[in-house]
C-alpha cells in the first residue's frame, strides 16, 4: 500500500514538472525521486499541520455561516446524527455561504459544506455526502491528497523542498495555493468507490436510510455541480448504493 501511494505521489509531481517544462533535465528527474521521499517522509502532525493551515486558509477566503444562521442550526443537527469524531480524529463542521454546490473535508477533520448543497438537498442526502466525505478522512485519501499538493507544490518551484525531510515554512500565499489544491483534488474511482461504500456501512451503523447517497447522487448528475468535476458517473455511483440497499433488505 505504502508503495502504491508513493506511486501516485510521483506521478502527480512529474505530471506538474511535464507541464511546465518542454524538457525535463536528469537533475529534474533525480529530484523527482528525493521529493517522493520527503513527501512520503511526512509525520501524521506535518500532515495535520498542513491541513490546519489549509482550511484556514479556506475559511479566511469564504464567507461562513454564523451561529445564528439557519444553515448552521441544520448542518449541526445532521452533524450531531453522525457524530464528531473518526478514528479519533475530531470533525469540525461549518458552512460556506455560496451557490456553489460543493462539500469538501480535509485529513484534520475540517469539513465544510456549501450553503448551495444544502439548498438543493434533503437532510438525509447530506449524511449521504458528508458519510461520503469523512470516508475519505477515515480511509487516508484526504491524507494522501495533502501529500500530492504539498509534492507538486515542490515539484513547480513554490515551495523549497528541505534536506532534512522536515516540512517547510510557508508564506500565506503558498498556503493558499496548497489549500486550492487540496479541495479541488481529484480522486480515483477506486477511492470514490471505497469512500461511497464508507458512507453507506456508516449510515447502516448509525440507523441512519443510506438511500440519501443514492438520491443526492442523482440530483449532482443533473447538473455542473463541482462536486461531481472530478467524480466517476453520477448514474454508476446510485446503482452501486441501491443495489447494497437491495442486498441489505434481502439479508434481513
Amino acid at each position: 500500500m505504502k508503495q502504491k501511494v508513493r506511486s501516485i505521489i510521483a506521478a502527480s509531481v512529474f505530471a506538474v514538472i511535464a507541464s511546465g517544462c518542454q524538457q525535463i533535465s536528469s537533475d529534474s528527474l533525480v529530484g523527482l525521486g528525493t521529493q517522493t521521499a520527503q513527501v512520503m517522509s511526512l509525520t501524521n502532525q506535518e500532515v495535520k499541520t498542513l491541513s490546519d493551515d489549509s482550511c484556514a486558509a479556506m475559511d479566511a477566503e469564504s464567507k461562513i455561516a454564523p451561529a445564528s444562521s439557519p444553515y448552521t442550526a441544520r448542518l449541526n443537527k445532521i452533524a450531531d446524527t453522525l457524530g464528531h469524531d473518526i478514528n479519533g480524529t475530531a470533525i469540525n463542521y461549518k458552512v460556506y455561504l455560496t451557490s456553489d454546490v460543493n462539500a469538501w473535508a480535509m485529513a484534520n477533520g475540517c469539513v465544510r459544506v456549501y450553503s448551495g448543497l444544502m439548498d438543493l438537498m434533503t437532510d438525509n442526502e447530506i449524511q449521504g455526502v458528508l458519510g461520503h466525505e469523512l470516508g475519505h478522512v477515515a480511509l487516508g485519501h484526504s491524507k494522501r491528497s495533502i501529500q500530492v499538493a504539498y509534492g507538486a507544490e515542490i515539484a513547480r518551484g513554490a515551495i523549497a523542498a528541505t534536506t532534512s525531510g522536515i516540512l517547510a515554512t510557508l508564506t500565506k500565499s503558498q498556503i493558499g495555493d496548497l489549500a486550492q489544491q487540496v479541495v479541488t483534488s481529484q480522486f480515483s474511482q477506486h477511492q470514490e468507490t471505497e469512500a461511497d461504500n464508507y458512507s453507506f456501512d456508516f449510515l447502516v451503523k448509525k440507523g441512519i436510510n443510506p438511500v440519501g447517497i443514492a438520491t443526492a447522487f442523482e440530483k449532482l448528475g443533473g447538473g455542473e455541480a463541482t462536486l461531481l468535476s472530478t467524480h466517476p458517473s453520477s448514474s454508476d455511483r446510485s446503482k452501486n448504493i441501491y443495489n447494497r440497499i437491495e442486498k441489505l433488505n434481502q439479508s434481513k
